[in-house]
């Protein structure tokens, strides 16, 4: 396994437990389901800080984007699993 793999999965991972940290709450999948959110968070946070220039460092840009992010897909997530 490609160490770059194993890095991007371990960030989700600290980015969806960040998430979950602001999202309290029972959610369905465990903790293959926080780093799938977290690895997606990052991902958008990632576009994000792409298209935007807050004047922030770009290390704390990106964890703060990433973290705002996961929050925004889980807070999604949530929303789809109560209307199914």
């Amino acid at each position: 396994m490609d160490i770059e793999l194993l890095g991007t999965i371990f960030f989700g991972l600290i980015v969806g437990v960040a998430a979950k940290l602001i999202m309290p709450g029972k959610d369905p999948g465990g903790v293959f389901v926080t780093i799938l959110l977290g690895i997606g968070g990052a991902l958008l946070g990632g576009w994000v800080h792409t298209k935007v220039e807050s004047g922030l460092p770009d290390r704390e840009e990106g964890w703060i984007l990433s973290v705002l992010g996961a929050t925004l897909i889980l807070a999604g997530y949530r929303v789809f699993r109560r209307a199914n």
